[in-house]
This record gives structure tokens, sequence and C-alpha cells, in this order.
């Protein structure tokens, strides 16, 4: 998470302290904590990395296989300069990500319209609910060569694989978070006249917010996996075809330096996204202790 929220009922401040040097004392203990909590990753960060490293050359495990992290960052340096045979790293990144954002845009919002629909309907809901729950039963990674078959070896079958990767995930949590609605306030909107429609839109999709974001974050690597899926069952381009092509010539460095790139991405969507759940619930209270 990128805010930081300390908690100050722990602290003690003398008689007389005035509101402007507690807010400052509590801001000032905040900024510890903040660069506590990095100085703390990055550590961690660099005595796994070291240990790898070590281990990989002095053999304790076999480079071979696990590579070791100076040689993943020179072949994905050595990728981003010269590319592939096929193409530029930056062509095959970018259609993965076509591949992984459509699907995403589409399985989010079909999912979150799926969600409140049958979260609003009960009936509906409960007509629907076992073939849902077949459907939400087969493995998804297993359509990738069903989705090959009918939409080909292009753009579309990955999209559509990345599409059922995120939509059941949003589609449970939206329906869950409209059941989950406060029933007073949605009382209260009724007996001030609101219509049905009024209720969902300015009461019960607001307080469903938060379930549906907690399923958008995890969601995009979700996306990202079906287009990695479908890339290995068939395609000529896309991270998942260089991961493929690095295993056929058992080049693990650039296996690994597309799985970084893919770390790095999904990381970077992340963040983008908390921003934005930020902007759009700022009268959410900050969560302690993150």
């Amino acid at each position: 998470m990128n805010s930081v929220a300390v908690d100050d009922s722990d602290f003690v401040y003398a008689p007389g302290t005035s509101d402007a040097e507690i807010e400052a004392a509590a801001m000032e203990a905040a900024l510890r904590h903040r660069r506590l909590v990095i100085g703390w990753r990055l550590g961690i960060l660099v005595v796994l990395l070291g240990l790898w490293e070590v281990a990989a050359r002095t053999g304790v495990i076999d480079a071979f296989f696990y590579s070791y992290p100076t040689a993943i960052a020179a072949r994905l340096w050595e990728l981003i300069l010269e590319g592939t045979d096929e193409a530029s790293l930056w062509y095959h990144l970018w259609l993965t990500m076509e591949e992984a954002i459509i699907g995403f845009v589409a399985g989010s919002a079909l999912g979150i319209l799926a969600g409140v629909a049958l979260g609003r309907n009960k009936l509906a809901a409960d007509i629907c609910a076992p073939y849902i729950k077949t459907l939400n039963a087969i493995p998804r990674v297993v359509l990738a060569p069903i989705f090959i078959l009918l939409l080909g070896f292009g753009l579309w079958s990955k999209v559509a694989l990345a599409f059922i990767m995120v939509f059941f995930v949003v589609f449970s949590n939206a329906f869950q978070g409209v059941r989950e609605a406060d029933r007073a306030m949605i009382a209260n909107a009724q007996i001030l006249g609101a219509r049905p429609w009024a209720v969902t839109t300015a009461v019960i999709i607001p307080s469903a917010m938060s379930w549906i974001f907690a399923s958008l974050h995890i969601s995009f690597s979700f996306a990202i996996v079906g287009a990695i899926v479908g890339e290995f069952v068939g395609a000529r381009y896309g991270i998942g075809f260089l991961i493929q092509e690095a295993r056929g010539v058992h080049d693990t460095a650039a296996m690994y330096a597309a799985i970084v790139l893919i770390v790095v991405v999904v990381l970077t969507a992340e963040w983008v996204m908390t921003r934005i759940e930020n902007r759009l619930a700022r009268w959410r209270p900050p969560v302690q202790g993150h």
C-alpha cells in the first residue's frame, strides 16, 4: 500500500501542546515509520538477491536451472536493446498488454454489471446460481485450447481467456458487496422516496466499492496470466511466446527476465489502481498499520 497511517494513541504529549505541534509530531512519526518500512523492504530484497547470486556462483544451486540475478539483469538489458528474432521486446510486451487490458476492461465491466444486477435481484440470482457455480468450477486455463480452436491464434483467443479469468473474480466480489450493503442506509433512502435505480447508484454501488476494488487489484494479474497462458498454447508474439521460446533453448536467464518484466508491469498497474481507488474513495478513513 502507498498510504501510511500511524496510530498516535500511544504518544504522550506534555500539557499545553498545541494541535499544530501534535500534528507535526504525528507527521514526523509517520515519515519515520515509512522510512523504516522501505529500509527493511530494500534490505530484505538485497539479502535475498545476494544469497541467490552467491548460491548460484558457488554451485549450491544449479545456475543452469536457476540462473542468477546479474545474469538475468544482463539478459534483460540485451533483450531491451536487441529484442528477439521475431520482434522487439516492446512489441512482445505491448501485444501481451493489449490482450490483458482488453480482457481486464471487458471482464471487469461485465463482472460489475452482472454482480450488481444479480445482487439486487434475488429471484434471478437463485435461478442463475447453479449455472454460475458450474461455470466457475471449470479451471480457466484449460479453456485456452478451446478458445484457440474457436478464435484462432490471433489476439481474440487470448483476450477471451483474459476475460474469463477476470470476470468471475470481479462478479463474485461485486455480488457479495451488494449483498453486504448497509440495510439501514437502503431503508432510509427508500423512506425518503428514492427509486430503486437511485438506491442502487447512490447507496449500494458506493457501499460495494471496497469489494469491487479489492477484486480489481488482483484481477489485472489474472488477466496477464490469461494472456500469457494463451500465448503458451499458440502465438507468434507476446511475453508468453518469449518464455516458451527461451524454455525451448534452455535460456533460463531470458525466462526469468521476461518474468521480471511482467512483475514490474503488474506492480505498476497495482500502483495506478491504488491511486485511482484513493481518489474515488476519499471519504474512507486511512487504514491503520499500513
